[in-house]
């Protein structure tokens, strides 16, 4: 059987992002695999049971996901409200999910500090980014899921078929 595909939620047209604005991606792939059964869709601060709209957060110092991980960075939201806990079961709750469902991949939105995989934010609210990936990105590399930005949707789909 042909592997899954973990995507986000706002990828797919959802209004989830902090925002309460969506993201799609429009590509022959993601048709083609939505046809095959193979996509598996979450928004990982959702299923954390954060709402939308919420204010905008970013890992702090220009560290990144593993940090936040590893227990070294916090996820604040520009209120200054930490919201690690939620970060870190929104990530958990995401790896469950690929696992459950068995996917290899993720195609996960870049910037976001739960699903960034080549740029996130750099905790200064200011529009600034850095390399990095987020909380769930990082999760789900570590435990041997293939992650790739919207922005990588070739790459995935020469690799996942």
């Amino acid at each position: 059987m042909t592997a899954k595909i973990l995507v986000s939620a706002c990828l797919m047209g959802h209004a989830v992002r902090y925002d309460g604005a969506s993201k799609p991606l429009s590509h022959p792939a993601i048709d083609r695999w939505r046809e095959e059964g193979r996509l598996v869709t979450i928004c990982p601060e959702m299923s954390a049971g954060m709402p939308v709209p919420r204010p905008p957060a970013e890992i702090e110092h220009g560290q990144v996901g593993a940090d936040v991980l590893s227990g070294k960075a916090r996820v604040v939201e520009r209120t200054g409200r930490d919201v690690t806990d939620e970060f870190v079961q929104a990530a958990e709750n995401a790896l469950a999910l690929a696992l459950d469902t068995g996917c290899r991949f993720a195609l996960l939105i870049d910037g976001s500090p739960s699903c960034g995989s080549g740029f996130i934010y750099d905790g200064r609210f200011s529009g600034a980014r850095h390399p990095g990936m987020g909380v769930t990105a990082a999760l789900l590399r570590q435990n041997g899921i293939e992650v790739y930005s919207d922005s990588e949707i070739e790459l995935l789909a020469a690799k996942a078929g």
